[in-house]
């Protein structure tokens, strides 16, 4: 790495960065203080006490990793703010998620949505498949990617080795995620929202005051091109001018469907299946909805996020783009030696935009603020994957495998798995490190792109048509999964390319867009699941009270379809609970272990199969109609949004 090094070692950088760590560690101490974290539902629901402002912060906070700063704002620098769709787009996305998907999720009462697909459909391949792909792209999308962004981030700022920066972000996280739950997760990442976006507001602020403002931004981002365009081995490789000059449909979020980097059918319906799968369906999200008191409280947390949403574009697209208009021989760089020797990859340098902007034009003790800024993104991101992969592996792993499992030992399952994640993110680093993209943000959207719709596919058809049954739901992810591979395992064969070195890949395998790619299968995937499904029995309306749309607010009682796997494990945990009883020698250690993981005495919580409390989602009518209108005004605000960049 080389290149200029403002290495951050002033007396005020440092001391706002302790001052920082200080307070995220106060605040998750707090939190586990006066949470319950001795029940599953506790640990891994927040006891379901959270009111609006701490659900719409941790879900915002969730979601905008060190990959957004990153990703977003070198993918803005590469080619302008249509990568502000994936942003914008979920500000209807999130709409679906408050009032359509989390009331059945309620009414269901679940924790997991592999629970959730046990329930509906019965039988244990549904729902195994899911916990699988959902842990499979936790690793190797989001941890992957927010550790790499990160590194790069401090890499820029502090001169630090990459693994000593990382390993020490992974240990903080994790000991506050294995000590806290959910609570101190949810109250941390509000503190943390409030740090990156006041951040980020500071960052904005100075790169428009130093660039000129917006409109010196528009008459300078066309004429940003390096100094050095020259090839250095032309026998080897040519460099076309389409390769540095910035493209002429930059400020246009709607592009060309043939020959837009991102074309506007993939823009409106490809991003919306990704983020219909993300934002409805994944673990880390539905997780933060389901610890709300209540429904009302669920919907104003998902309008808060919803415009928390609104801000990346400005916070994050827009800096891109003025860092490569302030540093185009760096951010803009095209001769891959040049690339190389400015930020370690020959295929470009627009992932720095974001890091050379904060090194480059904040004062001291600012700078110092914005690396706490992305480390909080970092943190918040992977605290809230730890969290949900050990909820999921907890819940839909290890009780399959142990049905006895007390309450404690799933407590402490879930710690120990956070850890085991930990580790393998570590040795994944030489990975990341070897296949930096050019485009970081290219890399997570294309993975989701090829795995995700199958999944967003049966999830919707789940919820909103009775019809469909397990073995349609099951040949359609098989199939989806067959698909998707087929495009994927290609690609990273071949190399996604370069401008300046093109992939190999055949038009027929890789030609489609992979937004346009994910409409195909969602499509492909929910006909197959239709298809089989009306071909196989169905299931009776007994099983489905409360489970799909349309019986959401049935009073009858559900005979659930997993009934007989819950009981051989009531059963189980009951026998061990009684041989525990009868051999009490293990009080002090169980006392210290309680004492850190949360864990009370005994497990009264998984004891006599209670006779099920319908869940409540009603609403109180007034402010049923003050989150109703909030979301029409959200949703106003971004068709104009869209409408004045389209």
């Amino acid at each position: 790495m080389e290149g200029p090094k403002v290495v951050i070692n002033n007396p005020a950088d440092i001391s706002v960065i302790v001052g920082y760590f200080a307070a995220v560690i106060g605040v998750g101490v707090w939190a586990m203080l006066r949470s319950n974290r001795g029940t599953v539902g506790g640990y891994f629901l927040a006891g379901r006490t959270m009111t609006w402002w701490p659900v719409g912060a941790s879900l915002f906070a969730s979601n905008i990793g060190s990959g957004h700063f990153v990703g977003l704002a070198g993918t803005g620098a590469a080619s302008g703010i249509a990568v502000g769709g994936f942003e914008w787009n979920a500000l209807f996305i999130v709409l679906l998620l408050g009032w359509l998907f989390v009331p059945v999720y309620l009414t269901a009462g679940v924790i997991t949505m592999p629970q959730y697909l046990k329930k509906r459909f019965g039988g244990t391949r549904i729902s195994l498949y899911l916990t699988v792909i959902s842990l499979f792209l936790y690793i190797f999308t989001k941890i992957s990617v927010d550790m790499f962004s990160g590194a790069v981030f401090i890499q820029q700022a502090l001169g630090w080795n990459i693994y000593v920066a990382v390993i020490t972000l992974l240990l903080i996280t994790a000991l506050y995620t294995i000590t806290g739950g959910l609570a101190a997760l949810m109250y941390t990442d509000t503190v943390q929202t409030f740090v990156i976006i006041a951040g980020a507001f500071v960052l904005t602020g100075f790169s428009f005051a130093e660039v000129g403002g917006y409109s010196a931004l528009l008459a300078k981002y066309h004429a940003a091109t390096p100094s050095n365009v020259s090839s250095m081995e032309p026998q080897r490789y040519n460099i076309s001018p389409s390769c540095y000059t910035p493209r002429g449909d930059a400020f246009s979020l709607l592009r060309d469907a043939t020959t837009g980097d991102l074309p506007w059918p993939g823009v409106l319906f490809g991003i919306a299946i990704v983020g219909g799968w993300y934002w409805c369906t994944d673990q880390v999200i539905v997780q933060r909805c389901l610890a709300a008191r209540d429904l009302t409280h669920v919907k104003a947390g998902c309008i808060m996020c919803g415009y928390l949403k609104l801000l990346p574009m400005f916070l994050m697209v827009f800096p891109g783009m003025i860092s490569r208009v302030l540093y185009p021989d760096e951010v803009g760089c095209v001769v891959p030696e040049v690339c190389k020797r400015v930020c370690g990859t020959a295929v470009g340098c627009s992932n720095i935009a974001y890091p050379k902007l904060v090194v480059s034009i904040m004062p001291n003790g600012l700078r110092g603020l914005m690396l706490a800024v992305m480390l909080a993104a970092l943190m918040s991101s992977l605290a809230s994957i730890f969290n949900s992969s050990s909820t999921l592996f907890t819940l839909d792993i290890w009780t399959r495998l142990r049905p006895q499992a007390a309450e404690r030992e799933l407590l402490i399952v879930g710690r120990v798995w956070v850890l085991i994640i930990v580790c393998v993110s570590i040795c994944w680093i030489p990975v990341v490190q070897a296949a930096q993209s050019g485009q970081l943000f290219d890399y997570i959207q294309s993975v989701s792109s090829y795995l995700a719709p199958p999944i967003a596919s049966v999830f919707f058809l789940a919820v909103f048509v009775k019809r469909v049954n397990e073995q349609g739901a099951f040949w359609g992810l098989i199939g989806g999964l067959l698909m998707g591979l087929c495009r994927m395992l290609p690609e990273f064969w071949f190399g996604s390319g370069s401008c300046v070195f093109p992939s190999t890949c055949p038009f027929l395998v890789c030609g489609v867009h992979y937004l346009h790619f994910a409409i195909i299968l969602f499509f492909c995937t929910s006909v197959l699941v239709l298809v089989v499904s009306c071909c196989s029995r169905p299931i009776e309306d007994k099983h489905l009270h409360r489970l799909v749309f349309s019986l959401r607010h049935s009073k009858e009682e559900r005979m659930d379809l997993d009934w007989e796997q819950e009981e051989n494990g009531r059963r189980a945990r009951r026998e061990a609970e009684e041989r525990r009883r009868a051999s009490k020698d293990s009080a002090a250690e169980e006392s210290c272990v309680a004492r850190f993981c949360g864990g009370g005495g005994g497990s009264q919580a998984h004891e006599e199969a209670a006779p099920e409390k319908l869940p409540d989602v009603s609403e109180e009518p007034a402010w049923k109609h003050v989150v109703d209108a909030n979301a029409l005004i959200m949703m106003a605000a971004a068709v104009f949004m869209w409408g004045y960049y389209a």
